[in-house]
């Protein structure tokens, strides 16, 4: 696993001790990502950089790297898990590699079939190849977006970089909130593709590949998310089912076990992540090591299904308990990494988790991420569905009492019966026909976090709405896809696409220079899922029930029985306790406010007030405090506060230049 910049100038001449300069210093800012070494390539207005984490053939896949001709240069994040039978492939056609690496593979891959190696690449990954001959860059990135990659674009120059902080590095790139952005994290908890939170920094989206030339600039989707209609379903029964998705899971497990260190688990107590650890026991019997979060505040503690599922498997487990205080403190490092206003304080939990991991001399994790999307898991599938059935007699008293049983944890419910299941649970209730109707009331909700903004944000938004600029971009087959496939589309590729494997999946295990792989997104078991009728995934209101069969006398059956638990990390106690750090509440200061001018200070003091005052405090309140504090920190570091961009780079740098003479160079 890497981190990776480049930077190209189509026009003006200019030295390669600039480049080298600029890619230097987009390094300098990610080098998290690769602390083992660094490389970097430079041609004329051209530069490549890598920071390296070195993973499979630690003594010799040095980068940047080229193929067997010496015409292709690559720079690449990331593992292609199947490289073993590409090499074997790229052998037969009588082409001798010089490693044993993956980052070899991929750029002879391009050699041989140019764009068309993607179809090929059972991985995650975000790469870009440069063609001295053309003139021309190849980036991509993959299916589901678990690497990133971050671009800037001008008519003279093109830039690009694994976090937007390298991009920030560059004195022509300018810095500045984009507001619509801000509306959409506020909205769907992340932007649309290929939004960022910033003015004229984009990301390739998941799925998609670009050519980079002086006179233009072509993106393109390679592969997406696909539901069948009904005509094209899976055909076998029920255990055929879970014997195929057991074989194609077994088989994903066992090709991210591929690494020339060490390869450890997350415990969660949860079925996810059971079942990945008990695949990997069956593949390797041997010793283990897993690692688990717990939570000082028991509300959101999982410690005892954790310690169960360690002792069961018999692993060598590494338990950790979070405070509030420890969330408080790492908090403005979780922006940092995130580069994005986030409406959860979850992903610190998990960032302070990866530092455990790194501290035992582990470089890389197999996590349970995708499970839930593919299979019906998440509790806003059920939801949908309850919501949907209460529709039907919509002055029933009964029904809605269903929604309180799947959400125990929040207090209006608890404590409103039916008054408060309407007034939460009742946002267009009646408008089933809608194709985001399964998200519209989580998005509703989310969205009044907005009525936060400063009037300078209101009036720049103009009346702007987010959810319509979605249902624009929905694929040409939606309306034919089942409704637990257009829900399951929606959380995958906006939720689970933008947020989870990003704020709270990459860019806090590499915050610890931690890789994360994920067996339940191997492309072939997202198709597998994709495929299959919607009662073998949620079953009446049994989520993962294909999942659960294949699991069945395979993990502890308190694990498979027990009910759905979101992960979730303390709000309140973390921002608004006696030993919160005073850096919050500068930050919520009406100083600060007026600053940033994102948000209304009157408006923001009396949620704080409230929330000091109140004893339960709403899913709404909670959220919109989060997202207040993180975007006040992402302005503060990323647009007001420029010298956090003055670093030093201490790695030492393998420097390839290409000389007029077409020789290569190595300093």
């Amino acid at each position: 696993m890497c981190g990776i910049a480049g930077r190209y100038r189509f026009y003006s001449p200019t030295s390669q001790t600039e480049t080298q300069s600029d890619i230097k210093k987009m390094l300098s800012v990610i080098r998290h990502r690769g602390p083992d070494e660094s490389g970097i390539y430079l041609d004329e207005n051209v530069g490549l950089g890598s920071v390296r984490l070195s993973i499979i053939d630690i003594s010799s896949g040095q980068q940047p790297m080229c193929d067997s001709s010496g015409e292709y240069w690559i720079v690449y994040n990331g593992e292609i898990f199947n490289y073993p039978e590409l090499r074997k492939e790229i052998e037969k056609k009588g082409i001798n590699l010089k490693t044993n690496c993956d980052t070899e593979v991929v750029v002879q891959m391009y050699a041989l079939y140019g764009s068309a190696c993607l179809k090929h690449f059972n991985g995650q990954f975000a790469f870009c190849i440069w063609n001295p001959k053309k003139k021309e860059l190849f980036l991509a990135r993959d299916r589901m977006g678990i690497r990133p990659l971050f671009y800037w674009k001008d008519r003279n120059s093109f830039a690009f970089c694994s976090e937007i902080k390298g991009l920030f590095t560059l004195d022509e790139i300018g810095r500045s909130i984009n507001v619509k952005s801000i509306a959409q994290i506020f909205t769907f908890w992340t932007t649309i593709s290929p939004n960022t939170p910033f003015e004229n920094i984009y990301e390739l989206p998941a799925g998609h590949f670009m050519l980079v030339k002086p006179a233009s600039i072509q993106i393109e989707k390679y592969w997406s998310l696909d539901f069948p209609i009904s005509d094209n379903l899976y055909s076998g029964n029920l255990n055929d089912a879970v014997e195929e998705f057991r074989d194609l899971l077994k088989d994903a497990v066992r090709i991210r076990l591929r690494a020339d260190v060490q390869v450890a688990a997350y415990l969660s107590g949860g079925l996810d992540s059971s079942v990945i650890t008990s695949l990997i026991k069956e593949i390797d019997p041997g010793v283990l090591n897993t690692f688990s979060i717990g939570f000082k505040d028991k509300a959101f503690d999982e410690s005892a299904y954790q310690f169960e599922a360690a002792k069961y498997f018999n692993t060598n487990h590494t338990a950790f308990e979070c405070s509030s205080e420890e969330i408080a403190e790492q908090f403005s490092n979780t922006i940092w990494y995130t580069e994005f206003p986030i409406l959860r304080t979850a992903p610190t939990p998990m960032f302070l988790l990866s530092k455990k991991v790194r501290e035992k001399n582990i470089k890389v994790v197999m996590t349970g991420e995708g499970s839930d999307e593919l299979l019906a898991g998440y509790d806003i599938f059920k939801e949908a569905k309850i919501r949907r059935f209460w529709a039907n007699q919509p002055s029933s008293t009964i029904r809605p009492k269903l929604l309180a049983k799947l959400y125990p944890y929040l207090p209006n419910l608890k404590d409103g019966g039916n008054i408060g299941a309407k007034m939460f649970f009742g946002y267009k209730l009646n408008e089933t026909s809608d194709p985001l109707y399964s998200h519209l009331l989580r998005w509703h909700n989310t969205s009044r976090i907005k009525s936060f903004f400063s009037d300078e944000i209101v009036e720049q938004l103009n009346g702007y709405q987010p959810v319509r600029e979605i249902s624009e971009k929905l694929p040409l087959d939606f309306s034919r896809w089942s409704k637990l496939a257009q829900s399951q589309y929606l959380e995958a590729t906006i939720f689970m696409s933008g947020y989870l494997l990003s704020s709270q999946g990459d860019r806090m295990a590499m915050g610890n220079s931690v890789e994360g792989r994920y067996p339940f997104l191997d492309y072939r078991v997202i198709e597998f899922c994709s495929k299959l009728p919607d009662n073998f995934k949620l079953n009446c209101l049994n989520e993962k029930f294909l999942l659960k069969k294949m699991s069945a006398g395979k993990i502890p059956d308190s694990i498979t029985k027990r009910c759905k638990q979101p992960y979730r990390a303390p709000i309140t106690t973390t921002f608004f306790s006696a030993n919160s750090p005073s850096s919050i509440s500068d930050i919520l200061s009406e100083n600060s406010i007026n600053s940033s001018h994102l948000f209304n200070p009157r408006k923001v003091n009396s949620l704080i007030n409230k929330i000091k005052v109140q004893k339960h405090i709403s899913e709404v309140d909670q959220m919109a405090v989060t997202g207040i504090v993180s975007a006040q920190l992402l302005h503060k570091m990323f647009v007001a506060d420029r010298t956090i961009f003055t670093t030093d780079f201490p790695l030492n740098t393998r420097i390839i230049k290409k000389s007029r003479s077409d020789d290569t160079v190595l300093i």
